[in-house]
């Protein structure tokens, strides 16, 4: 956790809105006005179903998307006002890094897995030279806990744990500084999610990485976490520290995901009823409601009239629990 004291801003972004086929019949808003930052040192948890637009937010801030509007602000400088091709965007994309989510389909099958790995050293010219090159591809293979002679293999002979790995092994490779991972864990099997999700954070706590974990597992998010953004159809519906969205959710959208997190206990997974949520009864005019502090670190997205008493509830909550202690 970063200490709230030395908190420095890495990431922010203010007022994001990203459409598509904007004025056309098809029109899709897949982002509706968010804002957030991102700390240094942390790991920040976006978490939704499917179409929340967690992927397109990712997608946005590391400039693989140009935003219909808003801004996003990498060490206060503005990513839509660099121009490709200049050193400040071939800067800024040794910076940021992504990690995919389908480990089968971001490798190159054609490619010797030592040429993958490498491509951003060639591209950032961080070799020396060939027998550097291959240091550095070792070592980094090394990190993510691969072997060296993996090197001169192609991808469609390891299997998805360890393609996974290696697509991590490439994001390192730049010596990047900030690293969304788009919901890494997901197409992996369970018995091998929990592996990656320790490799991710040993490497953070050696490196002193940034995240952006993009995922719809709640467990997991919970683990690697330092804090949670809950988002819905395009926005952000509640933002808080990781212990905070588990122990004392506010917003319904949030309870109901919780409340279908599998148990495991088959007796009261039998009884467990999820439950329901719906956005027509509960969000109603979104354009009355914004992102409000209503606990310290606790954000909700609310209108004026509602935010007395998620107030009350968040401090009802903790009361209740200090003295249930």
């Amino acid at each position: 956790m970063v200490d709230k004291k030395d908190k420095k801003v890495l990431v922010s972004v203010k007022h994001l809105v990203q459409t598509f086929n904007a004025g056309k019949k098809d029109q899709v808003k897949a982002i509706q006005d968010i804002s957030f930052d991102i700390y240094e040192g942390e790991t920040l948890g976006l978490v939704g179903e499917s179409g929340s637009g967690k992927t397109t937010t990712g997608r946005a801030i590391i400039r693989l998307y140009d935003p219909t509007s808003g801004e996003i602000l990498y060490n206060g400088k503005d990513i839509a006002k660099l121009k490709n091709g200049s050193k400040q965007m071939l800067a800024f994309r040794r910076a940021t890094q992504m990690i995919f989510q389908d480990p089968y389909a971001s490798l190159n099958p054609r490619m010797k897995v030592k040429d993958i790995i490498a491509e951003g050293i060639d591209i950032h010219h961080l070799a020396k030279n060939n027998a550097d090159r291959d240091h550095q591809v070792e070592q980094l293979l090394e990190e993510v806990g691969l072997n060296a002679d993996h090197a001169t293999r192609y991808p469609h002979e390891f299997s998805g744990g360890q393609r996974q790995r290696i697509g991590i092994a490439r994001a390192l490779a730049v010596q990047p500084k900030f690293i969304i991972a788009d919901e890494p864990i997901s197409a992996l099997d369970v018995s091998i999610q929990a592996q990656v999700v320790n490799l991710l954070k040993d490497i953070q706590d050696r490196q002193g990485l940034t995240y952006l974990f993009i995922a719809h597992d709640l467990s997991m998010v919970k683990y690697i976490s330092d804090r949670i953004a809950v988002m819905h159809y395009g926005r952000l519906v509640e933002l808080a520290t990781a212990d905070e969205v588990y122990s004392h959710p506010l917003h319904p959208y949030t309870k109901s995901l919780l409340s279908a997190i599998p148990v495991p206990d088959p007796d009261v997974e039998r009884r467990r009823v999820p439950l329901p949520y719906d956005a027509s009864k509960v969000e109603g005019d979104n354009k009355k409601r914004k992102m409000v502090e209503v606990y310290p670190e606790h954000y909700i997205f609310a209108a004026d009239d509602e935010v007395a008493a998620y107030k009350a509830e968040a401090e009802a909550d903790h009361q209740g629990v200090k003295a249930a202690q």
